[in-house]
């Protein structure tokens, strides 16, 4: 099943049971891929819903951490919850062992040692854990750490 049918569906059942804060994040799902398949004119694919819910995920970690920032905490639960709910939807995240082994068999296969060609290992570790949640930023941490 299609990730927007997915919602469609859940949201179907969302309405039924009266739960009108999952309901209010699915819609919000639902439009945002929607609004990305007009945009880009062709069907979505796997990768560029996720690319959606990814971005949809941001959203709401930043918006949460502005709402304490400004001492509204009911408003930074309310989007962590909606963040929480967005990446039901997502894949799995990989845990750490898999990114170590990610980061060894990339730099194996790579034979880099230079912090210079970081994007090389950053490239063949990331299509490694292809199918996989990783955090970016995480990730690169952990890569330039390794090459030091």
């Amino acid at each position: 099943m299609a990730l927007l049918e997915r919602v469609q569906a859940d949201m179907t059942a969302a309405m039924k049971a009266r739960e009108e804060a999952r309901l209010n994040a699915l819609r919000m799902i639902k439009a945002a891929l929607q609004k990305h398949q007009i945009d880009s004119m062709k069907a979505l694919d796997e990768a560029a819903e996720q690319q959606v819910l990814k971005q949809l995920v941001k959203q709401r970690t930043d918006a949460a951490e502005m709402f304490r920032k400004g001492g509204r905490e009911e408003q930074a639960q309310k989007e962590e919850a909606e963040r929480t709910l967005i990446e039901s939807y997502m894949p799995a995240e990989a845990n750490e062992g898999d990114v170590a082994a990610a980061i060894d068999a990339a730099l194996a296969e790579t034979g880099v040692t230079s912090l210079k060609q970081m994007g090389v290992v950053m490239k063949a570790t990331q299509a490694k854990l292809a199918g996989k949640r990783v955090d970016g930023k995480a990730l690169s941490e952990k890569v330039r750490s390794r090459l030091q």
